[in-house]
């Protein structure tokens, strides 16, 4: 391990180092307070471009993103609580209106549909209120398999895994995981044949 990468570990503040570990840390540290301001202008960027700004947009996202493959197009606006969190395959298309609340890790394959108003939503919260008050929460990863496509308005709760190929239609409530080569409507979302 290099200098810097010991030293960049050495200089993370302990609650980023419990939202990177899934653990239960509280939003309102520095650290963490620096990286959404960072996000939100760089989303406030990204959402000001214009269709014939292609170069523009790519650029963005790949500060704004963890990793962005080749052939992504993401169409503004835009919301992502961090950035880093979120990591999209090559050819995938998002349509207008994503909300990517990325407390913890949001992966999209390749070749990713994601319908307008879709939501991706990582993070949970104490179901004790005296915890709860205290201000912590903690996030569960969500996985979007290669091609698969979400509806417009599809929503998927923290911790679910969407097998590659399956298709989620629009306005469904994805609230555990689905197998590959499924289609799945409803809230809560349900499988009704394979593919």
């Amino acid at each position: 391990m290099s200098e810097q990468a010991t030293a960049g570990q050495a200089a993370m503040s302990e609650q980023k180092r419990r939202m990177l570990a899934g653990e239960l840390y509280h939003a309102g540290d520095a650290q963490l307070t620096a990286d959404r301001l960072r996000a939100a202008r760089l989303r406030e960027r990204y959402n000001a471009t214009r269709a014939h700004e292609p170069e523009l947009r790519a650029e963005i996202l790949d500060e704004l993103l963890g990793t962005v493959g080749e052939g992504v197009e993401i169409l503004p606006p835009l919301h992502v609580d961090y950035g880093y969190q979120t990591t999209v395959g090559p050819g995938t298309f998002v349509n207008t209106g994503a909300v990517l609340l990325d407390v913890a890790r949001i992966s999209l394959g390749a070749d990713v549909q994601i319908g307008p108003g879709v939501q991706l939503l990582t993070p949970t919260h104490p179901l004790d209120p005296v915890l709860r008050r205290t201000g912590r929460e903690a996030g569960e990863p969500i996985t979007i398999g290669d091609n698969v496509w979400l509806g417009g308005g599809v929503i998927v709760c923290p911790g679910v895994t969407i097998g590659q190929n399956s298709v989620v239609g629009a306005g469904a409530v994805v609230t555990r995981d689905l197998p590959p080569n499924v289609l799945a409507v409803g809230n809560p979302a349900r499988v009704i044949r394979a593919l």
